[in-house]
């Protein structure tokens, strides 16, 4: 496989979530092993991967109990 940022399309904004970043620069704080091995494993099957911003969950809405 031949990679080459270079001539990328979406260089810049895109490198940012892009796996290449992901499997080749510093990595990201968030991503564990487990989270890094398998974006490499479906990036060497040939499957397209693309590493998406990590948005937080929003807050669960409090549940309240009625007593009856």
């Amino acid at each position: 496989m031949l990679i080459d940022c270079d001539r990328c399309e979406i260089r810049g904004p895109g490198c940012s979530g892009c796996p290449v970043t992901a499997l080749l620069d510093d990595l990201p704080a968030d991503l564990g092993s487990a989270e890094l091995r398998a974006v490499e494993v479906f990036a060497r099957a040939g499957f397209d991967v693309e590493v998406l911003a990590h948005e937080s969950r929003p807050a669960r809405p409090v549940r309240r109990r009625r007593a009856a």
